[in-house]
C-alpha cells in the first residue's frame, strides 16, 4: 500500500485541532511536495525527515512522496510535523505497518540523527486528546507536561526507532510518571512587611474578591514589595485553573515550566511595553502578558509612565476576562482573567503633594499626572489605597509579631470558600443582576452610598464596585448582611476619586 495516514493536531490559539498527515508515495522523479499551508519550518522539515530517517537506519524511498496536511485551510507552523510525516513516509513505503498507526496520536521534532525534541502546546494537545479517546506518542520532555492532564493515555520516547520498534510490536514504550503535588508555599511572606497595615488590610480584602487594586504613594514605601507577596495569600489553584494557566504558557515563547505547576502566576511588564506586548498578537497570535497571568496577578508599576494607549487596551479584558486578537489571516481568543494591581506616585516628582512634603508641582501639574490614566480605567479598578511614607520607628521593629501570608491566607479562602458556596464565583465576577441579589444594603447604608455618589460623581460602574467590595469586606466578617461599617470602609478605598472631586 503506498498510502499512509497519521493523525496529529495543530494548535490555534488555546486549542488544538486535529490534523490528518497523509503521505502517498507514487512513482516518479524522487521528490517531496508538501500541501496544506505549512509555513517556513514545516516546509523545512522534509531535509530533517530524511536525514532522521536515513541516521535511523530506515530507507528514504527514491519515489515521488506527497504529503498533505488535512484540513488545508488551517495554518501548519512549528517542528511538530516532524515525527507524523516520518512515520507516514516509513509506513506508506511498507517499512511499518499501516495499521499500527491506528489510535495513535503523534507530535515531535526531530533531530538529524533521529532524536526527538519537545513541541510547544503540549497541555492543550493532551486536553484535545483526551476529549478524542485517543493515545498520545511525544517526546519526553512534551509528555511529561502533557501527563498533568488526568484521563489521557501516553508514552514518551527519545528516537524515532523505539517508536518504530514498538509499532513493529519489537518493544514497549514507557508512560511518564506523576509526581504527586504537594502543597505549594510562595517564597515571599506578607511577614516581612512594616507598618502600611491599611494598605496589608486592602490586599486582603482584594485576594479574597479579586478585586482590582491601584496604589499611590511617593518612592520607597513598600508598593513593589506589598504586590508581590499578594500570590502568596491568594486561594490555592483548583485543577481547572492550573491547567488553563499552564496550557497558556505551554503555548507562549519561553514554554511551561512543570515546578510551576499550581503556582499562581506574577507577571511584572516593564512601563515601555507595547500594547502588543501586553494583550498579545503576531503574525501567528500569540498570548500576551494578560493571558500569561491568567487566573493569577498582572503587576503594572510606575503605571502613570504606561502610554496611555496601551493602558486602554486593559479595558475590554478587564471586564469580560478574554481577548480576541484578529490578525489578516488569523483569528485567536486567549482567557485574560487576571488580577490587575497597578502602582504610581502621586505626583511627577514622587511626593504626596499634601503641603508637608518636598513637591514643589503645581496643581496643574499634578492633575496632568493623574489625567496619564483614563477615567474609564480607573473606574475599572475597585480599590485606590494610600500607601504613605513609614515612621523610622515602624522600620525598626521585630517582624515576629506580624500576620505571615499564612495566617492572612487562611481568612482570604474562608471568605472565598463562602463566595463559591454562594453564587459559584468571586464578588469581583458578580454581574448587575447577581449584585442586586447578594450585595442588598438597608435603608441607611443606602443613604450614605447615594451621598457618597452624589458628592463624587461616580458612575454607575464604580458603584456597583463598591457594592462587591463591601459585600467581600462582609465575607471576611461572615456577616449575611453589608452593614454601615462595612460600606464605609469600601468607600474608603477609592482616594483617588476623592482626590479628583475635590
Amino acid at each position: 500500500m503506498n498510502l499512509a495516514k497519521v493523525t496529529t493536531q495543530a494548535l490555534s490559539g488555546i486549542n488544538a485541532l486535529p490534523v490528518t498527515v497523509e503521505v502517498h508515495i507514487s512513482s516518479g522523479l524522487p521528490a517531496l511536495s508538501m500541501v496544506g499551508l505549512p509555513e517556513a519550518a514545516v516546509r523545512e522539515s522534509k531535509d530533517r525527515v530524511r536525514a532522521a530517517i536515513i541516521n535511523s537506519y530506515f530507507e528514504f524511498p527514491a519515489r515521488r512522496i506527497t504529503v498533505n496536511l488535512a484540513p488545508a485551510d488551517l495554518p501548519k507552523d512549528g517542528g511538530r510535523y516532524d515525527l507524523p510525516i516520518a512515520l507516514g513516509i516509513l509506513a506508506a513505503s511498507g517499512q511499518i505497518p499501516v495499521e499500527s498507526l491506528n489510535g495513535l496520536e503523534f507530535h515531535g521534532e526531530l533531530a538529524l540523527g533521529g532524536e526527538l525534541r519537545p513541541v510547544s502546546g503540549a497541555l492543550p494537545i493532551a486536553i484535545s486528546a483526551r476529549n478524542q479517546g485517543r493515545t498520545l506518542v511525544m517526546p519526553l520532555k512534551s509528555a511529561q507536561q502533557a501527563a498533568l492532564v488526568k484521563d489521557v493515555k501516553i508514552y514518551q520516547a527519545e528516537h524515532l526507532l523505539e517508536i518504530c520498534r514498538y509499532l513493529q510490536k519489537q518493544g514497549e514504550l514507557s508512560s511518564p510518571e506523576i509526581t504527586p503535588q504537594h502543597e505549594i508555599s510562595h517564597p515571599l511572606d506578607m511577614a516581612d512587611v512594616r507598618g502600611q497595615h491599611h494598605a496589608r488590610r486592602a490586599l486582603e480584602i482584594a485576594a479574597a474578591g479579586k478585586h482590582n487594586v491601584l496604589m499611590i504613594g511617593p518612592p520607597g514605601t513598600g508598593k513593589t514589595m506589598l504586590a508581590s507577596r499578594l500570590p502568596g495569600i491568594l486561594p490555592p489553584m483548583d485543577e481547572a485553573e492550573a491547567l488553563e494557566s499552564a496550557s497558556i504558557n505551554s503555548i507562549s515563547n519561553h514554554g511551561f515550566n512543570i515546578q510551576h505547576w499550581k503556582i499562581r502566576p506574577f507577571r511584572t511588564p516593564h512601563h515601555t511595553a507595547s500594547g502588543v506586548a501586553l494583550v498579545g498578537g503576531g503574525s501567528t497570535p500569540k498570548p500576551g502578558e494578560i493571558s500569561l497571568a491568567h487566573r493569577g496577578v498582572l503587576f503594572l508599576d510606575e503605571l502613570t509612565e504606561f502610554d496611555r494607549r496601551v493602558l486602554d487596551v486593559l479595558r475590554e479584558p478587564l471586564e469580560t476576562g478574554t481577548i480576541t486578537i484578529s490578525r489578516a489571516a488569523r483569528q485567536a481568543d486567549f482567557p485574560a482573567r487576571f488580577q490587575l494591581i497597578a502602582a504610581m506616585n502621586p505626583c511627577p516628582q514622587g511626593y504626596s503633594c499634601d503641603g508637608k512634603s518636598q513637591c514643589q508641582c503645581t496643581s496643574e501639574q499634578q492633575k496632568k499626572h493623574r489625567a496619564r490614566i483614563s477615567a474609564p480605567l480607573l473606574d475599572r479598578i475597585d480599590m485606590h489605597i494610600d500607601v504613605p511614607r513609614i515612621a523610622l520607628e515602624a522600620l525598626r521593629e521585630s517582624g515576629q509579631h506580624s500576620e505571615t501570608s499564612a495566617q492572612i491566607r487562611q481568612r482570604v479562602v474562608m471568605a472565598h470558600q463562602i463566595q463559591l458556596h454562594r453564587c459559584g464565583l468571586s464578588n469581583a465576577d458578580l454581574s448587575s443582576k447577581q449584585v442586586e441579589r447578594y450585595c442588598k444594603l438597608g435603608k441607611a447604608e443606602s443613604q450614605l452610598l447615594e451621598q457618597v455618589l452624589e458628592k463624587l460623581k461616580l458612575s454607575a460602574r464604580a458603584y456597583h464596585r463598591i457594592l462587591k467590595l463591601a459585600r467581600t469586606i462582609a465575607d471576611l466578617d461572615d456577616s449575611t448582611d453589608i452593614n454601615q461599617q462595612h460600606l464605609t470602609e469600601a468607600i474608603s478605598y477609592r482616594s483617588l476619586d476623592r482626590l479628583i472631586s475635590n
